[in-house]
């Protein structure tokens, strides 16, 4: 059986953090757990908004088989509480004696869905390795091994796409050879948006062009025209030997149709806080201030569609958050 549906969601809500840019020093007024400031958790409404997707993720159709998710702490947030869910339901049925598949129960931490970070002269920050995610993240595979790593330099728009293809393409691979029909991805909003653009092969004109959209656990869904495989192997920079073969409307592993654009209708507070590029990508032309928001230094805050008894108090407040 090949892979024939993907499934892409972006964290929730989360906790800021600020960028020297003149000196590449991370800060965040609220700690992370993992003691990375780049590193946040999620806020009570991002919490909120995780357990929101994680029931709606249980009603899908075709149901996930599997969970790849950003190594980092608020994408394993986000996701945490579908895999909780899909675990008691697991249990309940080997109660009764029923086999099920356990895939969807474990969480493989993938850096080919990392955090985009534009190009700098310093280096960005990295996830926390999964000795330290463990304890934290029970249902984290401590086994799994990403093919594709982000530059630690940060990446060009142009090498953020190319990253995310060789990333997607691996996962691709992997569930064609065990079988899976759906997956579910969990990442930032550059990267969701890239995913759409390598899957699709479609790639806009413009770089800021609102195409596909990132908004908080909102969810997209793509699906597969025509299973091929990819001729080149990602290499652990996130590169192939033909980085631009998903181009022109080729996609990656087969051209996928999106089904789903960032939808938030199971969610109370409705589309809130997305994010587009802004034609920056590297921090000599991005605010010269001394202190960069992170979560709009290098791109546009796009704001959704508010269920209509939703007001959010985020969105009032004008809280960034990428």
């Amino acid at each position: 059986m090949s892979l024939e549906v993907i499934y892409i969601t972006r964290h929730g809500f989360r906790s800021n953090w600020l960028v020297d840019p003149a000196t590449g020093s991370y800060t965040a007024s609220i700690p992370s757990p993992t003691g990375i400031p780049a590193d946040p958790e999620l806020t009570a409404h991002g919490v909120d908004q995780a357990k929101e997707l994680g029931a709606h993720l249980l009603t899908v159709e075709p149901p996930i088989d599997a969970v790849y998710s950003s190594p980092y702490y608020r994408c394993l947030q986000t996701i945490t509480p579908f895999v909780t869910l899909n675990q008691e339901i697991i249990n309940r049925l080997r109660e009764k004696d029923v086999g099920a598949k356990a895939d969807a129960v474990t969480i493989r931490p993938e850096h080919g869905l990392c955090e985009w970070y534009g190009a700098a002269p310093f280096e960005h920050p990295t996830p926390a390795s999964t000795d330290v995610l463990k304890p934290m993240f029970p249902h984290i595979d401590d086994t799994y091994q990403s093919r594709v790593f982000p530059a630690r330099n940060g990446e060009t728009i142009a090498q953020l796409h190319d990253r995310v293809a060789a990333g997607v393409q691996a996962i691709i691979d992997q569930c064609d050879a065990q079988g899976h029909r759906a997956v579910v991805l969990c990442s930032h909003a550059a990267s969701i948006i890239a995913l759409g653009r390598v899957l699709t092969g479609e790639m806009p004109e413009s770089i800021d062009a609102e195409d596909f959209r990132a908004f908080t656990c909102g969810l997209s869904m793509y699906r597969r025209k025509s299973p091929s495989s990819s001729a080149e192997t990602p290499g652990t920079d996130g590169t192939t030997a033909d980085t631009r073969s998903w181009r022109n409307g080729r996609g990656v592993g087969g051209r996928w149709v999106c089904e789903l654009n960032s939808d938030c209708s199971f969610l109370s507070g409705g589309e809130e806080r997305g994010w587009r590029f802004s034609g920056d990508e590297s921090f000599s032309t991005a605010e010269k201030s001394s202190q960069a928001d992170a979560g709009v230094a290098l791109g546009v805050v796009v704001e959704g569609k508010v269920k209509p008894d939703k007001v959010s108090p985020h969105r009032a407040a004008g809280h960034h958050r990428l």
